[in-house]
Parts: C-alpha cells; structure tokens; sequence
C-alpha cells in the first residue's frame, strides 16, 4: 500500500501525456462551451421539485436563502476546482488534481467514487427522463405502459434509448455535443425564465411573510440506519423552520447545484483551459443560483408556503391561479434539462475512465481515441452501454443518494489537495488562484463533511461497500499495471526528484 501511496504523478507528466498521439483529444472548447455544460448539467428536476418541498417542509419563503447559502458552499468547492483546472488542464477532473498531489492510491479511490457518482447519476437521471416523457405523452393523450416507461418500470425503454442516443452523440465528437447540449440549454432556460416571469404577475406579499417562519422541534423521525448519520453518532436532528431550517434547506437543495465539477473533466477538450476552465466552473454557478433564486422567489410568492405540492409544486403553483397549461411547459422543461443531465454525466464519466486507463490503473486499450472524431470512444460506448443496462433493469431509488456522497467525498478531497499542492508546487503557474489559503479550502472540506453527515447511515454502508470493492481492485490489478509502477515509473520518478531539487 505504501508504494501505491508514495507514487505521485507530477503536473509536468500529467500534460505530457495529453501530447501522445493515440490519446489526444481534440481542443474545440470555448469558455462559453464550458458554460453551457455546466448549466446544462446542474439544471435538472430541482429546480423544478426541490423549490416548492424544501419550502413547505423545512425553510417557508426564506427557501431563497437556502438556496444562496448552498451556493456559496459550493461556490468554495468550485473555487478549488478552477484552481486545478487551470493549473493542470488534464482530462480526469478529481482523479487527476489527486494524483498530482496525494498520490496514486488516493487518485485511484476517488476515481473509483467518480464512477460511482457520475454513472449512477447518469443512469438515476435516464429514469427520470423516462418519467417525464411519459407525463408529457399522458398529457396528450397516448401514454407509454408502466411496465416500460417511468420508475416503476420493469424494463424502461425510453431510459435505454436516451443513454444509447447520447452515447452517438458523444462519440461523434465534444464540438457536436456542445452544440446539442447548447440547443437543449437554450430551451430549458427559456423554460425557466419564462416562468419566472410568468410566475412574478402572481405573486402576492402576504405570501412571504413571515418569510423566516417560526422555529418547530423536529417530528419522529426515521431511526437507525435510515436516520441522518449525524443523528445516528450524536442524537442531534434539526427541526423544520427557523433559521437552523434555513440551513437545513440549504443541506437539502445543495443536490441541485451538483455537476459544475463535471466541466473539469473537459479541460483537455478546451482550447485556452487556463482561462476558460474558471470562467466555464464559476460562471455556470452563478447563473444556476440566480435561476434557483428567482424561481423559488416566484413559487413561495404565488402560493402560501403550507400549501405547495410536494411533487410539481410549480406546476401545482400556476394551476392555483388558473394556468394550468404551464403544467405542460414545466415537463417540456424537465424533459430538456434531463436530456442534457444525462449526456454531460456520461460525457464526465468516460473522461475520468480515460484517464485511468491512459494511466494503466485500467486496461490501457480502453483509452484509445477515434481517429476521425478525436474521441475515447471505445470508453463512451462502454459508459453508454453500462448507463442504459443500470437504468433500464434496476430499481435505482435507494441508490441515488449515493450520488450524492460520491460527489461531496470528491469535493472534500480537491479542496484538501488544492492546500498540498500550494505547499508541494508553490512554483507552479496558477491562472486562477483560490482567495484565502488554508482558510478558504478548509471551510469548503468542513462545509462538504458536514453535508455527508447529514445524509442517511445507509447510504454511508453502501459507499463504504463501494470504496472496498475498489480497494480490491485496485491491488489486484491497477497497482501492479500502473504506468508508475515499472521502469516508466522510475524515470517519472528520477524527474520528480530532479525537479524537486531544481526548485530548491
């Protein structure tokens, strides 16, 4: 274990390899680009459900205020991630930054959670998108069976063809499947600014007040291994409204912000990833928590808090004042966010598996690039094909939340590993630095930690079965493989040493 701990791929080696020609990927990404996949994958169904629950369960108005503070969490994340990103523009996202800075077994283990995380998440979105289509179908008047369409599906067809069709799309090269992803952004957003400002002619002020509603103890509760691990350790639950609901909103929505860390993985696609990454990670951030803002402004002011549907509250929010149409619109909204949730998480998926196995920790044939497309297709149509099999034949409920776990352990561990690299490679050209170092990416860690504590005890067993699984991977093939592990290895090893020495 030692040795895999030790072996650290330096910056240095880490772009070196983006030059061999059978692994390199075509550049024809823009700062907009990046934009657009990011807001294209942190849109999704919260915006959508997420408003109206959180509102009338735990925050009343003051949802806007969840969802700020949720912003700012992440905003810390994000920070360190433009840090990497620009500092080693390398396909590979978390993965890469940890090899760079904690080593090869670190590396290995949160590239093992990014395929937790990124391939369930496409698989947990498929499904959905499966649900919606068929409400939208429903709603004309020529609906799919339920044994082949929604989340009660035996075998879902519709979540199949989806992965299949954006796995084509992302094989057939990134500049298309920017511009896909550039279409379906451009109508979700519309969606969502249409109905906001639809929505605020229907606002009334008594509706926000009290905007902090008074504070309530908490209600009996799930116990044992379905109660919030937090509770589980230290008998401590938050109650609903209040300020502590407030935060406990912001716990809540933070899942709507996931997938800005995805447009990392695209740094090896983007032709100025020093600029563009920044700009591509926090811009994506900002208009997704102006969005959620304004929206959750819109729902809160339409209706009374207590009385806003759990399920649609939007739409249940514009049939309260006799829009009922809208209901149609918001699906159409779902359908085109979900869409393009789907491609970007398996366009992030097959970049980290890229980068694993250009770096022999997986079978190395696996990251051969198409020599017309500039693509790892061979990776793309295995996610593809692993993303359609997971979500059309297994009950993805109960997993979801392990999405969620897999993204904040990644977040904790690049805010971690931006304090190491500032103290290893203080030399190193930074185009985007993080304010405040330590004190910033310690914040973000604690920030992060804290959310994983309040997810349920469950869902921590199934991470911890997870992560053993990839331990034993890892030692029973990557370790042996690795391309640090041999005579290649020692070289990059003979460098590391020489530029340490170098520096000093």
């Amino acid at each position: 274990m030692a040795a895999g701990t030790r072996r650290v791929k330096s910056v240095e080696d880490s772009i070196r390899d983006t030059d061999e020609p059978e692994h390199r990927l075509k550049k024809n990404l823009s700062g907009l680009d990046l934009t657009v996949f990011g807001v294209g994958v942190i849109i999704g169904t919260g915006i959508f459900v997420l408003t109206g629950e959180v509102a009338k369960t735990t925050a009343g108005p003051a949802v806007a205020i969840s969802f700020v503070i949720a912003g700012v969490v992440c905003g810390l994340a994000a920070v360190c991630y433009a840090e990497f990103a620009s500092t080693v523009p390398v396909a590979g996202s978390a993965y890469t930054f940890s090899y760079a800075t904690l080593g090869e077994l670190v590396a290995w283990i949160i590239g093992w959670d990014l395929v937790l995380e990124l391939a369930l998440g496409a698989a947990t979105v498929s499904v959905g998108w499966s649900g919606y289509l068929n409400q939208l179908l429903g709603d004309i008047g020529i609906p799919l069976p339920t044994s082949i369409a929604g989340e009660t599906a035996t075998v879902n067809i519709p979540a199949i063809v989806i992965a299949l069709v954006m796995t084509g799309v992302l094989v057939l090269g990134i500049k298309l499947s920017s511009r896909v992803t550039g279409v379906i952004v451009a109508i979700k957003v519309a969606i969502v600014l249409l109905i906001i400002v639809l929505g605020f002619f229907y606002t009334k002020a008594a509706n926000y007040t009290p905007f902090v509603p008074p504070a309530e103890p908490a209600a009996a509760g799930e116990s044992g291994w379905h109660a919030p691990l937090i509770q589980t350790l230290f008998g401590w639950s938050q109650g609903s409204f209040g300020w502590g609901g407030v935060i406990a909103g912001a716990s809540i929505v933070f899942f709507a912000f996931i997938g800005f860390d995805i447009v990392a993985t695209a740094a090896e696609e983007t032709r100025d990833p020093r600029k563009d990454l920044p700009r591509g990670i926090i811009g994506s951030l900002v208009i997704c928590t102006l969005l959620y803002v304004a929206v959750s402004l819109v729902v809160v002011g339409m209706q009374p808090y207590g009385e806003l549907s759990t399920e649609a509250p939007l739409a249940e929010a514009f049939s309260s004042v006799g829009l009922s149409f809208v209901s149609s619109l918001i699906s159409v909204g779902a359908l085109a966010g979900l869409t393009s949730v789907v491609m970007i998480l398996m366009l992030g998926q097959s970049r980290v598996l890229f980068a694993m196995s250009r770096d022999h920790l997986l079978p190395p044939g696996m990251a051969t690039v198409h020599p017309r497309y500039g693509t790892p297709y061979k990776i793309t149509i295995g996610t593809g094909i692993a993303v359609a099999l997971l979500a059309g034949f297994l009950p993805l409920g109960t997993l979801a939340e392990l999405v969620n776990i897999g993204t904040l352990f990644a977040f904790v561990l690049v805010s971690i590993a931006v304090i190491v690299l500032r103290r290893t490679r203080p030399d190193l050209h930074r185009a985007f630095r993080v304010p405040l170092v330590p004190v910033l990416p310690i914040v973000s860690a604690l920030a992060c930690l804290y959310l994983m504590l309040n997810l349920p005890a469950d869902t921590w067993l199934r991470f911890a079965i997870w992560m053993a699984l990839g331990f034993v991977v890892y030692f029973a093939y990557g370790r042996r493989h690795s391309r640090l592990a041999g005579a290649e290895g020692e070289a990059a090893a003979r460098r590391l040493a020489a530029d340490r020495e170098a520096r000093r």
